[in-house]
């Protein structure tokens, strides 16, 4: 099974990702490492990325994806895919084995976090373009980002059986 933690920037993805893949004794994958370069340099600088650009890291999610399943492994991937169309592709021919955990939270939450975030590419100012985009998923277990990461993790484990 692979668990995709979305959500937008500041909502807490790869803390809540890292923790449960320790929790499960899973593998953990952190979908900003897989950004090609030029897209953390236009991040970095303050420019939303396009539907172009987000392609090569869209199919390197995919393809990680198909490769924990493909080794008869687990692993849990945060990774913002904040739209259809993103978690179409990135679940694309193994979407029975690809559970979705949204963590819906407020503008503000979001804002103080990234606010208080240091050495990270992606800045607050880039919020209101991910929140505009962003196309909340009905397939998908809805949790709340607020809640501390061992509360979530509880309530994700229970939630999907693990």
């Amino acid at each position: 099974m692979v668990i995709l933690v979305m959500g937008v920037s500041g909502a807490g993805k790869t803390v809540v990702g890292r923790a449960l893949a320790g929790n499960l004794g899973w593998t953990f994958i952190d979908g900003d490492d897989l950004h090609p370069p030029g897209n953390i340099e236009k991040m970095r600088s303050g420019q939303a990325l396009t539907d172009e650009d987000r392609q090569p890291w869209l199919a390197k999610l995919h393809a990680a994806v198909v490769d924990v399943l493909s080794r008869g492994q687990s692993a849990v991937v945060a990774c913002s895919i904040l739209t259809r169309d993103y978690r179409r592709t990135v679940r694309r021919g193994v979407e029975e084995q690809v559970r979705v955990v949204y963590l819906r939270g407020s503008e503000v939450l979001f804002r103080d976090r990234l606010d208080r975030r240091t050495a990270h590419f992606m800045g607050p100012d880039l919020l209101a373009s991910q929140l505009a985009l962003l196309e909340e998923p009905i397939d998908a277990l809805v949790v709340d980002a607020a809640l501390p990461p061992e509360r979530l993790i509880r309530l994700i484990r229970a939630s999907l059986g693990l």
